[in-house]
């Protein structure tokens, strides 16, 4: 590739490999919390950490292709809308950070979580609304669907800024 910041060498495949290995893993059951009509999910901490760190590209491939493939292993039904929502999702938080916020990374960060929290609330509910055949259902989820969404990229907000997490990985991972 000739973009510099699209290089995938191997620390950033690596990376990007963990980390879409986490967000299959946090699309499981077994780490969920169980609400009302089902699960809440903490993959959006994994999204959002890896759309801070990564280019948008393999951002996508973290967000998306993980929350694919975690629902393909565990609840298939919304698979494809987990692709889409996701990988839009890590896109938007890539792309206001990698892009249009060089100058103030952190604050464009928030922008982009933002951006990503809405994209993600509305992303699911028309999804969950056409998949199920009934807005009610989609109702139903939209409050544990903003709080998911809201605490996965609270965390990985503080994760990334608070603790240092950008940081040591520049430090460790930037080429």
């Amino acid at each position: 590739m000739k973009n510099r910041e699209m290089k995938l060498d191997t620390r950033t495949l690596t990376v990007t490999a963990v980390l879409l290995a986490m967000n299959i893993v946090m699309s499981s059951s077994v780490l969920s919390i169980p609400v009302p009509g089902g699960h809440m999910y903490l993959n959006d901490l994994i999204i959002c950490t890896a759309a801070v760190l990564l280019n948008p590209f393999c951002a996508f491939v973290v967000g998306g292709i993980g929350a694919f493939l975690g629902d393909l292993l565990f609840y298939p039904t919304p698979m494809f809308v987990s692709l889409v929502t996701h990988g839009v999702q890590a896109v938007v938080i890539s792309l206001c950070v990698h892009r249009w916020g060089k100058a103030h990374p952190m604050r464009a960060s928030v922008v982009g979580a933002v951006l990503g929290w809405i994209l993600t609330v509305v992303g699911y509910s028309f999804g969950r609304a056409f998949i199920y055949s009934t807005p009610e259902y989609a109702l139903l989820k939209l409050p544990f669907q903003i709080l998911q969404t809201l605490v996965g990229e609270s965390l990985a907000l503080l994760l990334l800024w608070r603790a240092g997490l950008v940081k040591l990985y520049e430090k460790r991972f930037k080429p």
